[in-house]
């Protein structure tokens, strides 16, 4: 099963959708509302330390320089995302609660029976922040962590002896561990935690051996030398880390997996704020600063208008959808 996303709009549906997205940035110099008149507040999903929190942040400090009021971060962790998900789709939909989701709730609704919240029904979609490689890091201690090769070859002779965190049941995390798992035909154990932070201390503490991570947030760790990553995933190299082999290069060709962020408002938001955010959004990511956090990290901002942003999940949950039914992948 390839994990690489195809558009499937055609041209014309393209343009429109281009088209739409130039109406909709158009009125934010035209908004009358004020907005921000006071501190904006980011509902972000799971506890510091995790990958949405390494975008968010940044992405907040550079978003309150321009718009002139403070962006507050608010990590609600828990339940793969979800809790965080269910109280901003809550929220008063005045623009002054955002909220910084990512690919893990395009796959909550095939993991969970019942969600209180519908992502494409709840909210409005604003913009793709960061698209990264999924990597696979490992404790540096294992005597097995030479390279990925030797990695999977130990898992093989060794079933069972081996585990990986995630930031929880069914995020991508857990399906990234368990697509690797069907491909190498190994058994590592899934231990879900409440975020890729906690997880990530974990591992670097070497609590446990390994996981299947989002670049973004392990990409520091990796440069200092507290975890090591052993194979980005996709067909090409990262330029954030060139001497890590990419996933095609090892025989896995198949391994495609990417983590993405994304930030949305509560349904109802008014126009002209959405798109002054969308407006602010783009801004922050066309200045220096977060150009070169994003490099670091490895990742890219998505240019993407509102509307196929709103497609591109829709994409997602069709296919992360198809993933589950096929590992059989469940909440632990």
């Amino acid at each position: 099963m390839t994990f690489s996303f195809e558009a499937k709009a055609s041209r014309r549906e393209v343009l429109r959708a281009g088209a739409a997205g130039l109406a909709v940035l158009s009125l934010g110099s035209q908004a009358q509302s004020g907005w921000p008149a006071r501190p904006v507040t980011v509902v972000v999903p799971f506890p510091a330390g995790g990958g949405t929190d390494a975008f968010a942040r940044p992405l907040s400090a550079q978003f309150a320089k321009l718009a002139g009021k403070p962006l507050i971060i608010d990590n609600r962790g828990g339940a793969g995302g979800t809790l965080g998900a269910s109280i901003a789709a809550k929220a008063p939909p005045d623009g002054y609660t955002l909220f910084m989701g990512a690919v893990h709730h395009a796959i909550a609704p095939s993991m969970y029976p019942r969600l209180d919240y519908d992502i494409q029904k709840d909210f409005v979609p604003l913009a793709l922040v960061a698209n990264v490689p999924q990597v696979v890091v490992v404790n540096p201690k294992r005597a097995e962590a030479q390279n990925i090769k030797a990695f999977i070859d130990y898992a093989r002779k060794n079933p069972g002896k081996l585990n990986y965190a995630s930031a929880g049941a069914g995020t991508s995390h857990h399906l990234a561990g368990e697509l690797f798992k069907q491909q190498t035909k190994t058994f590592i154990t899934h231990i879900p935690y409440r975020g890729a932070g906690p997880a990530l201390q974990d591992l670097m503490s070497g609590n446990v051996d390994m996981m299947f991570d989002g670049l973004g947030s392990s990409a520091a760790h990796i440069k200092s030398g507290r975890i090591k990553a052993l194979m980005v995933s996709g067909s090409k190299r990262n330029p954030a880390f060139p001497d890590v082999p990419c996933a095609a290069e090892v025989g896995l060709p198949e391994y495609t997996v990417t983590t993405w962020y994304g930030m949305w408002a509560p349904k109802g938001t008014p126009a002209d704020v959405q798109a002054r955010v969308v407006e602010e959004l783009r801004k922050a990511a066309a200045t220096d600063e977060l150009k070169t956090i994003w490099a670091s990290n490895g990742a890219e901002f998505g240019n993407l208008t509102p509307q196929q942003f709103g497609a591109f999940v829709g994409a997602e949950v069709k296919r992360w959808a198809a993933v589950v039914k096929e590992s059989g992948a469940k909440l632990e």
